[in-house]
């Protein structure tokens, strides 16, 4: 019987023997990444084994990114103990402010992910890494310090659900669509851990950050991970990141899949997510009487420089709604820098946007952008869960970038083809 992609990972990982879907292994890990806010849980863990010494502190990075900078007294102590650890440890891939940026986009960026490696994050959205053709998976406190300390974690060998992507997308649809809909048929716990492996025709016109996009959003149909075969868009992305040879696996003819689930993304248009869960997904023209308080572009998900050239696209030359609040925030310094070059933030600006430093920040309700009771968001983000962004009784739906920028002009969802005369 044959393999999938991730079953093949694994296997690389364990002594190049073959695992089989549901049996449990300890493997070997390329990477370990934790942020600000779950970095200080897995230090103390890590302490209290008595361990003196990570295993291996080339393999770490901690960026502070989730209340970065720094919001109030409680989460300047948070980064204080991990900058003091990384000193302590000799842990060089340490990201503070200046430096930082959403840890999701920081990791890929600097070169710390190839295809084939095995990597662990103390965040969910780790899965966003299997873009790149990784093993790519979040993990908790308890798992990081045991992983820093022994290089190893034990994992459970996911079933594989094979997406099939076919045809092309349209002009205003991107990976945001896919993968919402894609959620939208599945439910938010349809691949519970389980790998969703993305393949199909489709997939080779999407962009390197299409794919980062659908991979990130994997954990919210519940899967351990997302996964693309690589391909030349892979290599190419990672050309002057990395000097390490990728390794290339691909799922064998005869490998078993616990389901296939196949998607025409030619047909699709511009999708929204409604409150609360990311399956309770509608076509934007069924939102247009949905009024909005704020709009939120940016995030792990979708701040991508792809991603503000086509909300800047929409919004050039125009003004954001006088009752609308734009936030802004391109997800790392390399992305501000390029965005602010092209002349990407003066229309932001110009439009009456509010742009912020490198940060998460408004997509889980940490600041720069926290919404009070009743108050309605759209954001490009990757969960509208009862009070991710803020105070309970508000509300939250998510969109791509182009519907964002839409939306923010007319201050109701609207597509972005109404706004662009097509």
């Amino acid at each position: 019987m044959g393999a999938t992609v991730t079953e093949k990972i694994l296997a690389a990982h364990c002594g190049g023997k073959s695992v089989e879907p549901g049996g449990f292994i300890n493997a070997s890990v390329d990477l370990m990444m934790a942020n600000d806010v779950t970095a200080p849980q897995a230090i103390r863990e890590f302490l209290r084994t008595g361990a003196a010494r990570v295993r291996d502190p080339g393999k770490i990075v901690l960026i502070s990114d989730h209340f970065t900078p720094n919001r109030n007294v409680a989460s300047a102590q948070q980064v204080k103990l991990v900058r003091e650890f990384a000193a302590g440890q000799g842990i060089e891939h340490f990201y503070d402010v200046g430096r930082t940026g959403v840890c999701h986009v920081i990791v890929p960026e600097e070169g710390y992910v190839s295809p084939g490696d095995l990597v662990i994050g103390a965040d969910s959205h780790t899965c966003t890494y299997g873009a790149l053709g990784a093993f790519a998976t979040g993990v908790g406190g308890t798992d990081m310090a045991a992983a820093w300390a022994t290089g190893e974690i034990w994992l459970r060998v996911p079933e594989t659900i094979r997406v099939v992507y076919h045809g092309e997308p349209g002009e205003w649809v991107g990976g945001k669509d896919i993968i919402l809909e894609t959620i939208a048929r599945m439910g938010v716990d349809g691949a519970r851990y389980r790998a969703l492996e993305f393949t199909g025709d489709a997939v080779a016109r999407l962009s390197i950050y299409d794919r980062f996009t659908i991979a990130n959003m994997a954990i919210e149909a519940g899967a351990k991970n997302g996964v693309f075969e690589a391909d030349e868009k892979t290599l190419e992305y990672l050309r002057g990141r990395t000097g390490r040879k990728p390794v290339i696996f691909a799922s064998d003819p005869d490998a078993a899949f616990a389901d296939t689930v196949e998607i025409e993304v030619a047909a699709l248009t511009p999708r929204v997510a409604c409150p609360s869960l990311p399956e309770n997904v509608k076509p934007v023209d069924e939102l247009e009487d949905v009024r909005l308080d704020q709009v939120f572009i940016g995030s792990c998900t979708n701040g991508w420089l792809s991603d503000l050239r086509a909300a800047a696209r929409v919004l050039k030359g125009k003004r954001v709604h006088a009752g609308v609040r734009l936030i802004v925030i391109p997800p790392s310094p390399a992305i501000y820098l390029r965005a602010l070059k092209e002349g990407l933030i003066e229309t932001f600006i110009e439009a009456g946007g509010a742009v912020g430093s490198p940060t998460c920040g408004p997509c889980l309700g940490g600041h720069m952008g926290v919404l009070a009771e009743g108050e309605t968001a759209l954001a490009t983000t990757n969960r509208n869960f009862v009070g991710r962004m803020g105070h309970p009784g508000s509300f939250v739906y998510l969109s791509g970038p182009a519907v964002a920028a839409a939306s923010a002009v007319t201050g109701r969802i609207t597509h972005p083809g109404r706004v662009c005369g097509r």
